[in-house]
């Protein structure tokens, strides 16, 4: 048998061998490669370099889990899929370690998914399904890139704020912030309070769309006057 036929068998070989083993973790580390340039082109921590491994490490369980049965078992008897499985358990605290959590903002919700998806395709990978494999990237980069832009322009004129708010009583009502906001065609999407009932103090803060020509010192103006206010400041809400 030619040199090119052995190796195109052994690379579609269900059967776990050398060739094989090695074009599959080759093929994830791309892939993942791929996603974490566009992760951290975005600024985010986990890049290259951890996409790689997350998607390596996901289709060497998946080999692992083909090989034992293979080996010790006969491949018609044992579980093939017991090992792979807990690629999805574990990946999730990696997940979570991608996600921040500050006062109302939260980042790397986007990029935990993506962990996720990555770590799905090393698993596809693994079981030798490379063109769906090389589809999901492509479709996880269109959503990622091309989703964004479209997300952009039908929001453009838009931003996304934190507006912090620091009063010297205790609020039990926001009605009428919300009515200073929508006078100021600033949409309230959600909002989260601290009491502090030992000082007197709440600690208000309104997550907004607001628009890119929005006065925010007029607008800080009539908030402030609604209750007794020691600060108000005004954030991002970062893309993740």
């Amino acid at each position: 048998m030619p040199l090119i036929e052995q190796i195109y068998y052994a690379v579609n070989s269900m059967e776990v061998n050398t060739i094989g083993s090695i074009y599959r973790l080759v093929l994830s580390m791309v892939l993942g490669a791929v996603i974490g340039y566009e992760r951290r082109r975005k600024g985010q921590t986990a890049g290259v370099r951890t996409f790689s491994l997350i998607s390596m490490g996901a289709t060497l369980a998946m080999i692992l889990s083909i090989y034992v049965p293979q080996e010790y078992l006969g491949l018609k008897n044992g579980d093939p899929g017991r090992i792979a499985a807990q690629v999805i358990t574990g990946i999730g605290f990696l997940g979570a370690g991608a996600i921040i959590q500050m006062k109302g903002s939260i980042r790397g919700l986007t990029t935990a998914a993506g962990i996720w998806m990555v770590a799905i395709i090393g698993m596809a990978v693994g079981l030798g399904m490379y063109w769906l494999s090389i589809v999901a990237t492509i479709l996880i980069l269109f959503i990622l890139v091309q989703l964004e832009r479209i997300e952009q322009r039908v929001i453009r004129g838009s931003e996304s704020r934190i507006i912090h708010i620091r009063a010297a009583t205790i609020i039990s009502d926001v009605s009428d912030y919300k009515e200073i906001l929508k006078q100021h065609k600033v949409h309230l999407g959600n909002f989260f309070v601290d009491y502090d009932y030992e000082n007197g103090e709440t600690s208000l803060n309104l997550v907004v769309l607001c628009h890119g020509k929005t006065n925010y010192i007029e607008l800080f103006s009539q908030l402030s006057n609604l209750h007794p206010t020691k600060s108000i400041t005004l954030s991002n809400q970062l893309s993740i």
